[in-house]
């Protein structure tokens, strides 16, 4: 079970939870960065932050279902942006509150960063998730 938390002393946050707590005995998933590399390992959307952040998200839910595990059942990420700019930052968050992690709301950091690992890569998120009962073997 996940319980997401928003603590009403502090700012509410728009569309994720100060925390989300998972009763001891679930099984979790710690994904490592989701990246926007096709299945092929070419580079989505040179240049563009949200096509980026679009296939990122697409291979996400690929690692999520992977686990046996969906957006639904992310509790928390870090999204990595390479941009100081807050436009830059806003235009892939859109991106990721459009997509199913908003369900949760799950908890998550935002962050512009200078450079990741692949040439040309604008966009990363890691994630950890619960991996519901059903799912398991």
């Amino acid at each position: 079970m996940i319980q997401r938390v928003t603590v009403p002393s502090l700012f509410p946050p728009p569309v994720y939870s100060h925390a989300s707590v998972v009763e001891a005995g679930t099984k979790l998933a710690f994904l490592a960065g989701s990246v926007p590399l096709d299945a092929d390992g070419n580079l989505v959307g040179a240049g563009d932050p949200v096509r980026q952040a679009e296939q990122v998200l697409a291979n996400l839910g690929e690692q999520l279902h992977a686990v046996g595990s969906d957006f639904a059942h992310v509790v928390s990420t870090d999204v990595y942006v390479v941009s100081g700019e807050p436009t830059v930052l806003s235009a892939v968050w859109e991106v990721v509150e459009a997509s199913g992690l908003r369900t949760g709301p799950h908890s998550s950091t935002l962050l512009g960063v200078a450079c990741l690992g692949y040439t040309g890569q604008l966009v990363e998120i890691t994630a950890t998730a619960v991996v519901p009962e059903h799912a398991e073997e």
